[in-house]
Parts: structure tokens; sequence; C-alpha cells
């Protein structure tokens, strides 16, 4: 779904020299600050006066958006009751999750409110039904209301706010289509396939990163349901990796070889929560996985492959010796060659921290070994498999550093091998900071950036889950919350992935994209839209046709522009009768038009996925024919080659 917006829609201002949180809210939901002459968007101070200009601005086509009580909030039909009688505020119920509870860290006291008949209720009090957020529309524009202030961070109160705002017409200007997502087929393995595929490229999600684990070993319902799902997501355009979770393999690969399993520091089979670890320090059993990757990677059409959690385990470090890895006899073995001494004696003969510093040092190093040898593995499968793209996925060690001592990971001695190796490299949020808010992801970055010269291969995980910490106003991530906590990243990080697409809620979906763009400028003058990015966007666009930089454009689709990153002017145009193209999932460098012939060049880590709106005659990869033709059942996708090409269709 498109949310309803006009052309121009989007630009905000707020008539206060206190903002607030306002500016986070609405930047994060696809709108650019701008002044109050252009602004469609108004966030109006609870003592502004009403008026007659107001009434007009808004039948005109903008929104205001109304705190608490005040003459102007009155002037709508927004007003205390006659009844003198005050609430308790700490509990609201949102027509968006009805069902989620939302609860504030306090109560605030409100007094009861009276909202016009036709305004639309999206919020109220859980116990007494009062409206605290409730909209309407007024001629072109709308207003929005809510009972208090949102809070500090502005989404601790109404996590929807944004989703009422575009529920009212005012939905977001620009939006961006490269997020990441995980996929666990056990959650998900009766859902329609070409349904998931379509909600998926529609909330902005360029790849899904499916656990393989579920398909290392052959299983003809199991493979023709991935075969099924890759087929589906390709025809939507998200491209599809192997999410691989080592020293975890598979359910059976346990069952099958039990001399190889991994030990914890009390001796016993390494079953950790879900994750069933084997020693990949013997080599044997190193050279069976090893295969099994192989095989697994050649059965289906995969776009790359994700290396997720190469390291040891927990996160309890040697404080809990019953879920401390790796204690199986090949380390301890090697360890007591180099050493002198049994690793597993740090919990009796030898309890003191040098003993414990040496191995811990001595563990972060085997981690980094792992990591690189099965770099290197991933990397051997390209001869056959040339336009997978390779990631590592990483738990933070430098916002939070007690993680390497935890689990063995050490970023210091990975990211160097992006010197030599080609791989993205995938920060995992790690839970110890998942109460923090969204400003930690410029913190994280910056502890990063000077580990390495390629922090365009830098990317971030945030984990979509219930936290254990005591959060407000919903222990998962969502709304407002979801939203800055995706800009902030996409802002601080080439990349963003979601763990995972199953917990995102039904009500983010819609404007995950939004909170993905980077925008820098976004002007308007009359009936042009002057923007600037670092990366190439998507607008908003309800005309026929567009002109960029004053030259007919062939990226227009489903009421949305594409333009490359830089600084751009859009403008309506003619429409064309001439091939499109819907969508591209690659980073667009150009774009241009030649009568009835269209070329664009693009840049990728993996295979690209093209869309157009009908099946070109042909199409030109480099001035090469491309054999490939549209993919079964889609309008017309096709699948493009990994790296910087330039391709032509008419």
């Amino acid at each position: 779904m498109l949310f309803p917006a006009t052309v121009f829609a989007g630009v905000f201002t707020v008539l206060s020299q206190e903002p607030g949180p306002w500016p986070a809210i609405l930047s994060s939901a696809g709108h650019a600050l701008g002044n109050a002459q252009t602004a469609d968007i108004l966030v109006i101070p609870p003592a502004t006066a009403a008026g007659a200009d107001w009434q007009k601005r808004v039948q005109s086509g903008s929104a205001l958006i109304l705190e608490g009580s005040s003459p102007l909030a009155a002037s709508f039909g927004f007003r205390q009751s006659a009844k003198p009688e005050t609430i308790p505020l700490i509990h609201i119920v949102d027509v968006h999750k009805p069902e989620l509870p939302v609860i504030w860290d306090k109560a605030v006291e409100i007094p009861r409110y009276e909202v016009p008949p036709e305004a639309r209720v999206f919020a109220t009090d859980r116990w007494t039904k009062a409206p605290v957020a409730a909209g309407y529309k007024i001629g072109a524009g709308a207003v929005l209301w809510i009972a208090t202030p949102p809070g500090k961070t502005g989404y601790e109160r109404f996590p929807w706010l944004m989703q009422s705002l575009a529920d009212l017409g005012f939905g977001p200007s620009f939006r961006s289509s490269k997020l990441w997502a995980f996929f666990d087929y056990s959650y998900r393995s009766r859902a329609d396939v070409d349904y998931l595929a379509a909600r998926w490229r529609e909330a902005g999600i360029a790849a899904l990163h499916v656990a393989s684990w579920h398909f290392y070993d052959a299983d003809p319902g199991r493979d023709e349901y991935l075969k099924q799902l890759i087929e589906a997501c390709h025809r939507h355009g998200v491209l599809v990796y192997a999410w691989v979770e080592l020293p975890h393999v598979s359910e059976k690969f346990w069952a099958d070889h039990p001399q190889w399993r991994e030990k914890t520091g009390a001796l016993q089979d390494a079953q950790l929560d879900w994750r069933k670890l084997m020693n990949l320090q013997n080599e044997e059993c190193a050279a069976a996985v090893r295969e099994g990757l192989r095989a697994m990677m050649s059965r289906f059409d995969w776009d790359g492959v994700n290396l997720a959690e190469l390291y040891f385990e927990s996160l309890e470090g040697a404080g809990n010796p019953a879920r401390f890895t790796p204690m199986n006899d090949d380390v301890r073995q090697a360890f007591r060659k180099e050493a002198g001494w049994d690793p597993v004696s740090i919990w009796s003969s030898r309890n003191d921290g040098a003993s414990l510093r040496q191995f811990l040092d001595y563990r972060a190093e085997l981690a980094g070994k792992l990591q690189e040898e099965w770099l290197v593995v991933a990397e051997s499968l390209r001869p056959a498999h040339p336009d997978i793209d390779i990631v590592l996925t990483h738990v933070d060690d430098r916002f939070d550093t007690v993680m390497r001592d935890a689990i063995g990971a050490d970023t210091s001695r990975v990211l160097p091998l992006l010197e030599n190796h080609s791989f993205s490299f995938l920060i995992e949020d790690p839970a110890t900071v998942w109460n923090l808010g969204p400003e930690r992801y410029p913190e994280i970055a910056k502890r990063y950036r000077p580990l390495t010269a390629r922090t365009e291969k830098l990317a971030i995980d945030i984990n979509i889950v219930d936290r254990y910490q005591d959060v407000y106003p919903t222990k998962q991530q969502t709304g407002t919350e979801l939203l800055q906590l995706v800009h902030m990243a996409s802002g601080a990080f080439a990349r963003v992935a979601l763990y995972f697409e199953n917990s995102l809620l039904k009500p983010d979906l819609e404007l995950l994209p939004a909170a993905a763009a980077v925008v820098t400028r976004y002007g308007k003058d009359k009936q042009k839209v002057s923007t600037d990015s670092p990366t190439d966007i998507e607008f908003a666009w309800n005309a026929a046709g567009a002109l960029v930089d004053g030259k007919p454009w062939p990226m227009l689709d489903k009421g949305r522009v594409r333009v490359p990153a830089g600084s751009h002017v859009i403008e309506p145009g003619m429409a064309r009768d001439g091939l499109a193209i819907a969508d591209l999932n690659a980073t667009l460098r150009r774009a241009s038009v030649e009568g009835k012939r269209v070329t664009f060049e693009y840049s990728s880590d993996s295979r690209a996925i093209v869309r157009f709106d009908r099946k070109p005659a042909r199409v030109e990869v480099d001035g090469v024919a491309l054999a490939e033709s549209c993919l079964n059942g889609s309008d017309c996708a096709m699948l493009l080659p990994r790296g910087e090409h330039r391709v032509s269709a008419n």
C-alpha cells in the first residue's frame, strides 16, 4: 500500500523555540524539516490562539499537530470536558495494535477531553476509554491531536503517531528499499511465499537472510519450499542469502556425529539454547561441514551467504563453565601443547586471573582464525557461484567491550581481513544495549571506523525482540522507537538489517522504508522538488511523468520516482509510453532515456534484480545481449550480474 499523499507533502516545521522531540519523530518517518511558509505539516505549541487563517491553511492542504489544551485545539473541536475530571494516564490502547500493551514509565494527570464527532480516535486510556489521540481530515488537510506532549524521546507515550498522521493522508515523502531481514522457516512454513515476498519488498526489504540450517540436509518437502521461496523473492525483487550459524550445523548433523560435538567447561555436550555446537577445530568435522555447505549452496539459487556468530559461548563468560566453550579435546590438546596446562583447570587448580587471561586471549585468537578460515571457504564457492555476496555477522565488542572475553569476539582481529577479502561486516547489536536509545548507533559507528578504511562494508543489525530490561512503552521496539532506531542506524551505516521479519509488527511495515531513507536536503518550489541524499532514494510522486535535472526519467512506478545519490531537481513531465524501470535491487548510479530506450548503471555486491513494467524486446549488459528472460510468474523481473554494469533495454 502507498500512503495517500500529494506530490509535495512531507515538509514540516515546529512553531516553537523548543521543538523537543518532534524533529526526530517526523524526520524518522519520511518528512523533511522546512520553514513555516512552505511546510505541509506544522507542530503547533499549546498556547497558540485560534484564527481563521489556521482553518484556511488546513482546508488548503496543511496538517496541524496539536498538543493538549489550547484555543486553537478547541477551535477544531478538541476541548476539555465540561465535567471537572482528571485521568492518571499510564496505559493506553491504540487502534493500530490494540492487543499490545502500551504502558508509560510514569502516570501523567490529564483532564478528560471531548473530540469532534467526525474525528477518528487513534488511542484511548486503557481504563476510562477516554480519547488521548485523535484526528480528522478537513478539506485537503488534516488535524492530529494528542492529549499530552509525546515525551522527551518522542516514543515513550504514543508509539504510532506517524501511522496516525499517515492515516490522515500525510504519509512519507521519501523512502529507501535497502533493508535486510532475517527469516526462519519454522515460523513461516505454512505461509504463502508469494504474498510474503511482495510484502517484504513493499516494506523496503532488499534481501532475506534465510535460516539455512533447516535446509543443510536434503529433504524433498523442505527443499521444494525453499526453492519456491527463492523464486517468489526474485520475482518481487528480493535477494536471498543463506544464513549460516556455525558452529551449529543442523539437528541431523548433531545427531549423526556425537564424536564431533563441542564441549563446555563442564565437559558436557554444548547444546546451548537452540544452538547445538560442533567442534570445527576437528579437521574431520570441518571437512564434513565444508562438503555439506557446498552441497547446500549448490542445491539452491542463493544470492549470498552470511557467516553469522562464528565464535564461542557464553555471554556469561568463564563465570558459567556449563555454557563456556570451546573445551573440546582438540582445543585442550592444542592449548596444553602451547601453554603447558589444561584449560579446563581454570575452574580448579589454575583458578587465577593470569591463567584465565592467557586462555581468553588464546580463545579470541582462535575465533579470529575460525572466521578467516570460513571466509576462505565461502570465497571458494565463487568459481561455481560467481555472483554470490559474502557477509560476516559479528556481535559488537567495541561499544560493549565485555564481548571479547565473553564469547571470543574480537573486531580488531577480523576487520583487517577486509584488505584481502571481499565481504560485508554486519555488526550485531548485543542484548546488553537493547534498552538504550537510537543515539547509540552513531556511537557504535565511531568505534568501528578507525579500524578499517572500508567503511562502506560496515552494516548494523537491529534485533526487534522482547527485551529483558525494564523498557517503556513496549517490550518490543515498535512505532516511533523502531523508526528512530532504523533512521539513526541508516545514517550511521551503509546497510541496516532487522532480526527478524516475523517479529516486525504490521503497523510498522509501511513506514520502515521511510525510516531507512537518509535525505540531507528536501525543498519544494511550485512544481519542483530539490533534493540531496548520500544514497539513491525514492520519492512519492503522483504526476504521470517526471523530469530529473531537466531530462525525461525512466525510473517511475507506483507513485514513486527513484533517483541516484547526490543533488537533483525533480519536476512533473509528460507521461512516457516507452519501457519504464519499476524497481531495481541494486545501487543506482545513473539513468537516462533515449526515445523508447532506457539505460541505467548500477553496482551491487551480489546479483541485482531489475523489474520492468513490461517485457523488453532486448536487454544488453555492457553492450552484450542478456540471455536471461523474464522470471516465470513476474511482470518482468530479471537477474543481473554482480559488480558495476551498464544496462540498456527497449
